[in-house]
């Protein structure tokens, strides 16, 4: 139990460099503080302490601003950074290494039974503000912008932006995957893409009536010259 908790307050600093010591993590950081709370209720909850689960849960997001149903699987080195805002669902998975920023939200959309929340894969960054709502599946190492609104599975590996969130595509794929704060990956976004294709092209376009207006005012005054005479 103590190791895991070390690891955990070591998750931390290998993704917040204002982290300066294990005390400060244990003392000062309330995504640390919350998923000890979410250790304790998902434990109870599992045992059928339903109504000890809640209470420890409510205590958890009063004191840290952050709400984790006990009824949610998180796995290893997880790491809420700020915190503040973050609310995630009763049958969310989220697997390892994953990475919230505050105000996200892992929501359902429906009243069924069942799973109705997202599963999260491992080494996932998600964005300050993003919303992933229902039983959608995140792959492994996908990243999603910050304010993005998910609705849609997302395969491993690709960054999702927007509102709804749309796939960009990466200029250069990377050899070895890294941590990108709130998962600002470079990218190339199709839809910027297209926007600056048309503005090229209607630079192209103004460009050539330029050159057909000179040419039209050349010809008038060639011909005044000629009536001139």
């Amino acid at each position: 139990m103590f190791k895991r908790i070390l690891q955990e307050i070591d998750a931390v600093f290998a993704r917040d460099p204002a982290a300066r010591s294990r005390l400060e993590v244990c003392l000062c950081y309330p995504g640390f503080h919350a998923l000890l709370f979410h250790r304790l209720s998902h434990k109870l909850w599992r045992h059928n302490f339903r109504l000890a689960a809640r209470i420890v849960s409510a205590a958890g997001r009063f004191i840290t601003g952050i709400e984790i149903h006990p009824g949610a699987k998180i796995g290893q080195h997880f790491f809420i950074d700020h915190g503040m805002g973050v609310v995630i669902g009763e049958t969310a998975t989220i697997g390892d290494d994953v990475t919230l920023y505050h105000d996200v939200t892992l929501g359902g959309t429906s009243f069924e039974k069942g799973i109705r929340h997202p599963q999260i894969g491992n080494n996932v960054i998600i964005g300050a503000g993003a919303q992933l709502l229902g039983p959608i599946h995140v792959g492994d190492g996908a990243r999603i912008g910050s304010n993005a609104v998910v609705v849609k599975d997302v395969p491993p590996g690709v960054t999702m932006v927007g509102v709804p969130a749309h796939q960009v595509q990466p200029k250069v794929v990377p050899a070895v995957q890294h941590f990108d704060p709130y998962a600002t990956q470079e990218e190339e976004d199709p839809m910027v893409k297209t926007v600056d294709q048309l503005i090229k092209q209607m630079n192209a376009m103004q460009k050539r009536l330029d050159e057909l207006e000179a040419q039209n005012q050349d010809s008038m005054q060639t011909a005044k010259r000629w009536e001139g005479k």
